[in-house]
């Protein structure tokens, strides 16, 4: 990132797309390839891997359900049939379970890596993957609160959307020309909404790693740096989901529900996984970018001796910044 701090805030979305492929072509490309392989590669395969996995769990159950309601109650063979299907929803049950908890852990540590090498390029700070691997832990302890607080608004907000949803339906699901109208409104409301929230949580991650802030206060911070620039940032992340979409699409048409060979079905999978990595790697350093754009389009400028030394305070190199200092003064345009 050569650009001067100015000049930051009027990136666009194809000024942010194009940055962020400076990024990861620049001399640090080693240290982004080695990210990728050590946590990026991973957890793109476990997002792969349990969704084959779920897909044949979830058949075995559908077919021993369609099995147990051709049988008669209260024969052995239901009996065996109905403890086979508790044990595989169960077992349904905790695989998925087991897959959030690893899924959130290498995304968090995925995180932490992408965004601390980016901070460090930014205030040109020497960087090698060692150092990335120790600072890691230390930052994703921060990002642990942030998503615990993300996962409670998500969680309220879709109370929030299913009771709305109720209560349009009983008013509204008898009326021809509204209940249709209704659903519309709905949905889209909802995805926007979501989207939304998706935007300040990715924001607030960075916030997380290259402030004091975390948590809710990230959270916080996050939806003001995002005012002004919701538009760029909605289109990034929607080209990403869509690319994101696409990957999951052509694995689940052409792997888990493809019709080939073995050979064919692990080429695919292997094509999938590869651009999933490529992609996740750059969807987090857009990300970061992001949060640089929307500091300097608030006029808030970065100063980067202080950004290094709190970024060098993950090593215990410097006593950790208070927030005035660490934060980034205004300065005039």
């Amino acid at each position: 990132m050569d650009r001067e701090q100015e000049e930051i805030q009027f990136l666009g979305f194809f000024g942010i797309l194009q940055e962020s492929c400076n990024i990861v072509s620049s001399p640090c490309r080693k240290i982004f390839a080695q990210i990728t392989a050590a946590l990026i590669l991973p957890l793109s395969f476990v997002y792969l891997a349990h969704i084959e996995i779920s897909e044949l769990l979830f058949t075995k159950i559908m077919h021993n359900e369609f099995i147990l309601d051709q049988t008669p109650e209260g024969t052995g063979a239901y009996d065996k049939i109905n403890n086979v299907l508790s044990s595989e929803l169960t077992t349904f049950f905790l695989f998925k379970l087991a897959y959030f908890l690893f899924f959130i852990v290498l995304a968090l540590l995925s995180t932490s890596a992408v965004v601390y090498t980016v901070a460090c390029i930014y205030t040109a700070r020497e960087i090698s993957f060692r150092r990335v691997i120790s600072v890691v832990p230390k930052v994703w302890k921060r990002l642990i609160v942030t998503f615990i607080w993300n996962f409670i608004i998500v969680f309220a907000y879709n109370v929030v959307s299913i009771l709305v949803l109720v209560v349009g339906a009983i008013l509204f699901g008898q009326i021809a020309v509204l209940g249709p109208v209704f659903i519309l409104l709905f949905v889209a409301s909802y995805l926007i909404g979501f989207l939304y929230i998706t935007i300040v949580w990715h924001l607030a991650t960075v916030v997380s790693v290259l402030e004091e802030s975390y948590g809710l206060n990230a959270m916080a911070k996050s939806q003001e740096l995002i005012k002004g620039k919701m538009g760029v940032s909605f289109a990034v992340f929607f080209v990403i989901g869509v690319c994101f979409f696409m990957i999951h699409l052509m694995f689940g048409v052409f792997v888990v529900q493809g019709e080939g060979g073995i050979g064919e079905r692990v080429g695919y999978g292997i094509v999938s996984l590869v651009l999933l990595s490529i992609l996740m790697l750059f969807g987090l350093i857009a990300q970061t970018i992001i949060y640089f754009v929307c500091k300097s389009y608030h006029h808030q400028n970065i100063d980067k001796s202080l950004l290094a030394d709190h970024l060098g305070g993950y090593l215990g190199e410097y006593v950790p910044l208070k927030s005035k200092d660490v934060q980034l003064e205004h300065f005039e345009v």
